[in-house]
């Protein structure tokens, strides 16, 4: 926030008369009135430079510059302030700069130096309730833009010629005359009207059901959804977020055409295309005869002289071929001499091959007898038979060998076994807690458990006496 500069500025020092004046102090300062003015008006642009203001018009004075002026009154009190709006913002103002009128400004506070009044420079001027309008519309429009309803890729181009036309739009205003006017003007069309209400409060259900109603029509090209122009507060059936999206998921591409060409509505940035005014509108969707015939001539002319080159082209093609055709008799006798003599030689060749063939098969078929498998297992067992006799000759006295020396070595095992010596009658004492043989009898003491190995079995004893 801008804090408020002090009177004065470095270049514009104020006059400090002093003298003999008996009701000023040696350091008050004097202004001048052009001084006083421009620190005024610097005072009220800083803190006053975005303000809006509302109220009803009088003294609305139209400059030839282009610049109004008028003086804008409180509705509720007495008191009025002076504004001026200049000539490009006056051109832009969405409300009617004339006297009576109740309208919303705003703009900047200034102060006019050379009358020391101060005055409001208006920037841009709009009917009551026009704001509270602008900020729904802009809810809405945020919100179709978030889904993709405004992309510029989503919409589909017109029906060169299309055969059913719908017009949503009421069926009592100019906007539905006007349609019908321009297009059976222009080109022979099939109009099916869905009539609905295009202002209050019912409205956008009203143009949504009418939309739904018209696709039902299978034939269906392409539809106008419109109606004439009016204010800002007439209008707002088409900003309607219902509207929009039934305009959007309209199976046929669609033409929004509402209002004035200044006027900018929800429906025609969701329409595929937008149409200034109702009767610009049935201009961009029904194409005009004559222009049709202009191009359905000019399209025949440009076939007809296709066709004349093609012709000429062919036709001389066709002359430069025949200058190399000559008696076809002469060529077919060399033909078939070539042909007879390919015979004589592909017959010679075949009969050389089938000689090379046979000889290579007898050869194979030798050579295939003497590595006859039959031959070779003969040969092999027989070879195998030799090899198993030489073995077993070769082995025999070693196996005699081998097994007395097992016998042998058997016999001596047996002598020196325990179970051999407890076969002769013998047996193993064996200390039950500790399971080890008893050697002494000193290792025993009366009472314990001993466990006696037999050759057959084991018996349980228990020592009596150490």
């Amino acid at each position: 926030m801008s804090t408020s500069p002090s009177f004065g500025d470095p270049g514009d020092e104020p006059r400090d008369d002093r003298g003999d004046r008996g009701d000023r102090s040696e350091d008050a300062k004097v202004y001048r009135v052009s001084q006083l003015n421009r620190a005024v008006r610097v005072l009220l642009e800083e803190r006053w430079s975005g303000v809006w203001v509302e109220g009803e018009l009088s003294d609305v004075t139209h400059a030839a510059s282009g610049h109004v002026y008028f003086t804008l009154n409180d509705e509720d009190e007495p008191a009025q302030l002076r504004v001026v709006m200049f000539k490009n913002d006056a051109r832009r103002s969405k409300a009617k700069l004339e006297d009576g009128a109740r309208v919303k400004l705003q703009g900047q506070l200034s102060l006019f130096a050379p009358r020391g009044s101060y005055q409001l420079i208006a920037r841009v001027a709009v009917p009551y309730g026009l704001g509270e309008l602008h900020a729904q519309f802009e809810r809405v429009r945020k919100r179709l833009e978030a889904d993709g309803l405004l992309a510029p890729e989503r919409k589909r181009a017109l029906p060169k010629l299309p055969r059913v036309l719908g017009v949503v739009t009421s069926q009592a205003g100019a906007a539905l005359h006007d349609v019908i006017r321009v297009a059976h003007g222009r080109c022979p069309v099939r109009i099916v009207v869905s009539p609905c209400l295009v202002q209050g409060a019912d409205a956008p259900a009203s143009i949504v059901a009418a939309l739904e109603a018209i696709q039902q029509l299978p034939e269906l090209d392409v539809v106008i959804v419109g109606r004439g122009g009016g204010s800002a507060e007439d209008l707002v059936a088409f900003n309607d977020e219902r509207v929009a999206r039934a305009i959007a998921g309209c199976r046929v591409p669609t033409v929004s055409a509402v209002g004035h060409e200044v006027d900018i509505s929800i429906a025609d940035l969701v329409a595929d295309l937008r149409a200034a005014t109702p009767s610009n509108a049935a201009e961009l969707v029904v194409p005009d005869r004559r222009a049709l015939s202009n191009e359905l001539r000019t399209a025949e002319r440009a076939i007809a002289r296709a066709a004349e080159l093609r012709l000429g082209r062919e036709r001389l093609r066709v002359e430069r071929l025949s200058q190399h055709l000559h008696d076809p008799r002469g060529a077919l006798s060399a033909v078939r001499a070539r042909i007879e003599a390919l015979r004589t030689q592909l017959l010679q060749q075949f009969v050389a091959r089938i000689k090379r063939e046979r000889a290579q098969l007898q050869s194979l078929g030798e050579r295939l007898a003497r590595l006859d498998p039959r031959l070779l297992l003969a040969e092999r067992r027989a070879h195998l038979v030799e090899l198993q006799t030489k073995i077993e000759s070769a082995a025999r006295p070693l196996l005699f060998r081998r097994r007395a020396q097992l016998a042998e070595r058997i016999a001596s095992l047996d002598a020196l076994s325990p179970l051999g010596i407890l076969a002769r009658g013998y047996a193993i004492a064996l200390h039950e807690p500790t399971g080890k043989a008893l050697v002494r009898a000193a290792d025993a003491k009366s009472g314990d458990v001993l466990r006696v190995r037999l050759h057959e079995g084991t018996l349980r004893a228990r020592v009596e006496n150490e």
